[in-house]
């Protein structure tokens, strides 16, 4: 299929069931039904989806955020695209999606983070408008590994 005949929409928290038909490698895992409402539920999460047919072949998800002394921020968490569907600009059809949505929450400023090697995403970031900020990220585990 052609690019264009995928949809690119952000879904609404009434549409959860769309992520109950996903293509393979899309997310990192397999969509956990708590998990999920407990996305939807929570008005600051949003995602951006891309649709063939009625199958989930790509995502964008974010977070909107607020601090005490900045307005408020996009925090794009992760996105995802099929195998089968990359190389199609979807991409960045999600991302345009996730922060014009993210513009219409009054969000001033998106920002992702992603590994220095990580090619395809730097090159993504990139492409619609990313500034480069090194930083250094600390990661903390809050429960033991199973």
């Amino acid at each position: 299929m052609s690019k264009t005949e995928c949809t690119v929409r952000v879904l609404r928290p009434e549409e959860a069931g769309v992520l109950d038909n996903v293509a393979p490698d899309v997310f990192d895992n397999d969509i956990d039904p708590r998990w999920t409402a407990e996305f939807f539920a929570d008005p600051r999460h949003h995602i951006a989806v891309a649709l063939d047919g009625g199958q989930v072949v790509g995502f964008a998800s974010g977070v909107r955020y607020v601090h005490p002394d900045k307005p408020p921020e996009l925090f794009i968490n992760e996105v995802g695209v099929a195998p089968t569907h990359q190389g199609r600009g979807l991409a960045r059809r999600l991302m345009h999606a996730l922060m014009d949505h993210g513009r219409g929450l009054g969000c001033t400023q998106a920002w992702v983070g992603t590994e220095h090697d990580n090619v395809a995403a730097n090159r993504l970031y990139a492409s619609v408008g990313g500034v480069r900020e090194d930083f250094v990220l600390y990661a903390f585990r809050l429960v033991p590994e199973e």
